[in-house]
């Protein structure tokens, strides 16, 4: 089996390009050849309002390797980034880490948040920290939103990494028959070597991507975990996010007490940051993640998760066994007193995280995604031969 996979022209080491890696390294570990194959040229800048035009016609100078692509048996790209090779006769899957419609539908304008959250928006635009409230347009978002669901239609099979991605998809009228849910991982290294066996004492951490503009700082909950880190002013916390924007980075870093912050580390940086807080809880304030691999990393650190019902969260999270689903602020607010006022709870929710990530281990994935691959190229085949023969 020889599989194209596609991807951006820049490894940026986060998010879907961690995951793209890690999937050609273990299908490579199962056998499977894998030729990687990346867009060249960037359009010239253009205005705000056609970013998402620029992103989407960005890969069609993947033609350019179109002959070398088509020797393939299948195509594997992130969402809509096969586009230009609809046409033409090779299977395509296309795998979605999460929706732009599901970015679009979570996240609110500053007007609709309710009161506590929408001041938080406000301080944070008089400290400098942010330029505007709401982004200029969503409609480069709208634009990928639909080229997303033209190639998922098109596409012999959509791959999606949780069921609350498959649910985005088949809202966007995707038939469920062209979906297979296949979860995300994390590299072995996370699993190399036991959480230390004692707790840390009690703490809060926060762990992911915050991003560097309004849309994507309310989508990851930014202000919600303004609002946690002010609720327990005493209790040590710790962020590790993932930014570009200096402004933000510079404000969490001195505004909080008992706060500390790490900015941009690299995935075994982060390791080493986790691998001595056991015991401690993990808050996921995001409105939308299609995953969430922080929680999953997280989690088998020893971390408890007290996560909004999001990504993977709702389909590995059991209340009270190995973490805490809230559906408010007042409810995270609440179930982390009852985390830290209770020490047996603590060490059984954390020992019970580290279990659960150990269903994310990519050995699995590659598995899980080489079946979907099988299906997809023998009803390819069958395809073909009732044409040939009709």
């Amino acid at each position: 089996m020889k599989i194209a996979f596609i991807h951006n022209e820049k490894k940026i080491r986060t998010g879907a390009h961690y995951i793209n890696d890690l999937m050609f390294k273990k299908l490579a570990e199962e056998g499977v050849k894998v030729k990687n194959f990346y867009p060249r040229s960037k359009l010239l800048d253009v205005p705000v309002e056609m970013k998402g035009l620029q992103n989407i016609l960005f890969f069609h100078s993947l033609l350019e390797h179109k002959n070398d692509i088509l020797k393939c048996d299948l195509i594997q790209g992130t969402t809509y980034t096969p586009l230009a090779l609809l046409p033409f006769n090779i299977p395509i899957v296309s795998h979605f880490g999460s929706t732009s419609s599901g970015f679009i539908k979570a996240t609110p304008r500053t007007q609709h948040l309710e009161p506590k959250l929408r001041g938080i928006w406000t301080m944070l635009k008089k400290a400098g920290v942010i330029n505007e409230l709401n982004i200029k347009t969503r409609r480069p978002l709208r634009d990928i939103a639909e080229i997303e669901n033209l190639v998922a239609r098109r596409s012999n099979m959509a791959i999606a990494t949780s069921e609350m991605v498959k649910k985005d998809l088949i809202g966007s009228g995707i038939s469920p028959d062209k979906i297979s849910v296949v979860w995300n991982s994390i590299e072995d290294f996370w699993f190399e070597g036991s959480p230390v066996e004692e707790m840390a004492p009690v703490g809060l951490v926060y762990l992911g991507r915050l991003g560097g503009d309004v849309f994507t700082m309310k989508l990851k909950g930014l202000d919600r975990m303004i609002y946690i880190w002010n609720k327990f002013k005493t209790l040590p916390k710790t962020s590790i996010a993932l930014t570009n924007s200096k402004k933000l980075a510079h404000w969490i870093r001195n505004v909080f007490e008992n706060h500390y912050t790490y900015t941009n580390l690299s995935k075994e940086k982060i390791k080493e940051k986790l691998s001595g807080k056991r015991g401690q809880i993990f808050i996921n304030p995001a409105r939308y993640e299609g995953f969430c691999l922080s929680m999953v990393e997280s989690m088998s650190q020893g971390l408890i998760p007290v996560s909004f019902p999001v990504g993977v969260a709702p389909e590995i999270i059991v209340d009270g066994e190995n973490g805490y689903i809230v559906d408010s602020i007042e409810k995270m607010e609440k179930v982390i007193r009852l985390i830290i006022s209770d020490e047996e709870l603590r060490d059984r929710l954390s020992k019970n995280a580290i279990k659960t990530s150990r269903k994310f281990q990519a050995d699995r994935m590659a598995k899980k995604l080489i079946k979907v691959y099988e299906g997809v190229i023998s009803d390819n085949k069958k395809r073909k031969t009732e044409r040939n023969n009709a």
